[in-house]
C-alpha cells in the first residue's frame, strides 16, 4: 500500500495554531465548568475513600481506563492505597481482586460502559461502596452508585465532538481534586510523599541523612592540635577533603583548618613552618549532626558560604565529614 510522505501532507500552520488555542479553551471551561457540578456528593465520596479498611478500586475502559490508571497511581502516590483493576478482566477472574472493604471507582463518560455495567450487580452484592464518575446522571452506572459525581461537560475539544479530549480532561482533574481533598483529610506531609517517591528528587531532599553519605573512619582528615603545620597539610593532601578536624585526645573537634585559610595566611605572609594545627585552626567550625538530613548540610553550607562541614555525635566527638560534592555525589543538590 502506497502511502504519502508527511513531507508531502500540506499543513495550515494558522489552522494548527487556532485549532490548538480553541482546544485549550474548551478544556480549560471543561475543568472549570466542573464547579457547578461539585455538591455534597463530592464531600461523601472522599468520606468513603477515607475511611476505606482496603483499597480504592478504580475502573474505567479505553481512554477513561487511561485516566483511571493515572487516578490510581495518584491516589496511591499520596497515601491512598489504590489499585487499577480492567473491567473487562474483571469478568474474566480479576474481580476477585475487589473485596468487601473496598471503595470502588468507576470512571466512564457516557455512564453506559458495557464491560462496565456487565459486573456492577456483582459489586453491589459484594457490598463493596460503589462511586461512579460519568458525564450521564441519568445514566446505569450514576442509578448503581452509592456516590455519584458528575463529570459532564459542555462539548469534547476534538472538531468531530468525538474523541474523548475534554471529558477526559474534566475526570483526570476530578481524580485529582478527590486525591488532594484525601492527602489533606490525611494529614499528608512531604515527607510521606518522600516514602513513596525515594527515586525522585524530593525523596532523596528528604530521606538522605548526613550518616547515608558522609565520609567516616580514615577517610575523614583530622589532627591533633599538637600537629606541626606540615602534618596537617599532609593529612589534607591525603584525604582530599579540602579541609582536617583538628581535634583533642578524646576526638572532640577544636576547630577547623581549609584551603581557604591556607590561602589568606599565605596573603597575609605569615611564616607557617613553625605553626601548629591549634595556631593556624579556626576555632568555631560549623558541624552537623550524622542524623540530620543531608539537604540540612547543604542549607547550613550555603547560609555560611563553606564547602565542607565536619559530623559529630551529641557530644561533640568526630564522627565525619562531607563537602559539596558528596552532596552533588548523591543528588542532593
Amino acid at each position: 500500500m502506497k502511502t504519502t510522505p508527511l513531507s508531502a501532507l500540506p499543513l495550515d500552520a494558522d489552522r494548527a495554531l487556532a485549532l490548538a488555542h480553541t482546544t485549550l479553551d474548551i478544556e480549560a471551561a471543561a475543568v472549570l465548568g466542573l464547579k457547578r457540578h461539585l455538591d455534597a456528593s463530592f464531600a461523601q465520596a472522599v468520606g468513603l475513600m477515607l475511611a476505606v479498611r482496603g483499597r480504592v478500586v478504580v475502573m474505567g475502559m479505553g481512554k477513561s481506563g487511561h485516566i483511571g490508571r493515572k487516578i490510581a497511581a495518584t491516589l496511591a502516590s499520596t497515601g491512598s492505597a489504590a489499585m487499577f483493576v480492567h473491567p473487562a478482566e474483571a469478568s474474566h477472574g480479576d474481580l476477585g481482586m475487589i473485596q468487601p472493604v473496598d471503595v470502588v471507582l468507576a470512571i466512564s463518560n457516557s455512564g453506559e460502559s458495557e464491560e462496565i455495567n456487565a459486573i456492577l450487580p456483582m459489586i453491589k452484592r459484594l457490598g463493596a461502596p460503589l462511586v461512579g464518575m460519568a458525564g450521564n446522571p441519568q445514566s446505569t452506572l450514576a442509578r448503581y452508585a452509592n456516590v455519584f459525581l458528575n463529570s459532564s461537560v459542555d462539548k469534547e475539544a476534538c472538531p468531530l465532538n468525538l474523541a474523548p479530549t475534554a471529558s477526559t480532561t474534566a475526570q483526570l482533574a476530578l481524580g485529582d481534586a478527590l486525591a488532594v481533598a484525601l492527602l489533606d483529610a490525611r494529614g499528608f506531609k512531604a515527607e510521606d510523599f518522600a516514602r513513596s517517591h525515594p527515586g525522585g528528587a524530593l525523596g532523596r531532599k528528604l530521606l538522605t541523612l548526613v550518616s547515608d553519605i558522609m565520609r567516616s573512619g580514615d577517610q575523614v582528615p583530622h589532627v591533633p592540635g599538637s600537629a606541626s603545620f606540615s602534618a596537617l597539610m599532609r593529612e589534607m593532601s591525603n584525604k582530599g577533603l579540602g579541609a582536617a578536624a583538628i581535634v583533642d585526645e578524646a576526638g572532640h573537634v577544636q576547630g577547623i583548618f581549609t584551603d581557604g585559610d591556607l590561602r589568606r595566611l599565605i596573603e597575609k605572609g605569615a611564616d607557617l613552618r613553625s605553626c601548629t594545627a591549634a595556631q593556624v585552626m579556626h576555632s568555631q567550625p560549623s558541624t552537623i549532626a550524622h542524623d540530620a538530613l543531608a539537604v540540612d548540610a547543604a542549607e547550613l553550607m550555603e547560609q555560611r558560604c563553606i564547602t565542607s562541614v565536619l559530623v559529630v555525635d551529641p557530644a561533640g566527638v568526630l564522627c565525619g565529614a562531607l563537602n559539596s560534592n558528596d552532596l552533588m555525589r548523591a543528588k542532593v543538590i
